[in-house]
């Protein structure tokens, strides 16, 4: 097991389904909050379906795709970062977020994403990054301006939820355009 310090008292470790009844609870905190912003498969209402969503990951780690890590906070897990897609054929990936309230303004999501970018530009030689986000979650597009991303467009309605059609906004970042800003964006 490892943790990545992102500061003092905030680290970003994998979860795994061994995670799946604290993964439970911290959605028990965060699941109305984050519902209108993730997809609805993430947003589970029960231990089983934290289950599930932990060994989906899992099973798609396994073959060289997407990835779930916690950000724990005093040693608390109030959110995480994905690679909801990760391709070494394609030389892509895209990155996407979650917090419960207690967590947001601190920070923790620029910082975890950055060390998810750089681990994909550096390590695993991957050329563009992507960030899906509704048109109207400006924190979500904040992360994406300060990780020096690109509004490359917008699709239109293409985001249900309760009944409505939202814009989805695509953001990305290339390779070379994250290695020369130090890689650190923010």
């Amino acid at each position: 097991m490892f943790s990545l310090f992102l500061r003092d008292n905030a680290c970003l470790e994998p979860l795994e389904i061994w995670h799946a009844e604290e993964f439970a609870a911290h959605l028990d905190r965060a699941r109305e909050h984050i519902r209108p912003w993730v997809g609805q498969a993430f947003v589970t209402d029960d231990l089983d379906g934290a289950r599930a969503t932990l060994r989906r990951y899992a099973e798609r780690q396994a073959e060289d795709g997407a990835r779930l890590y916690g950000i724990r906070l005093d040693g608390v897990l109030v959110g995480g970062v994905m690679f909801t897609d990760f391709s070494t054929a394609a030389g892509s990936c895209e990155i996407g977020c979650w917090l419960e309230p207690a967590a947001e303004g601190h920070g923790l999501v620029t910082d975890a994403c950055s060390a998810l970018l750089d681990w994909a530009f550096t390590s695993r030689g991957l050329h563009r990054a992507e960030w899906h986000c509704r048109a109207d979650n400006d924190r979500s597009s904040a992360v994406a301006v300060r990780l020096g991303m690109a509004l490359e467009g917008v699709r239109r309605q293409s985001w249900p939820y309760g009944g409505v059609r939202h814009d989805k906004q695509i953001w990305a970042i290339l390779a070379p355009e994250w290695l020369r800003t130090g890689s650190r964006a923010a």
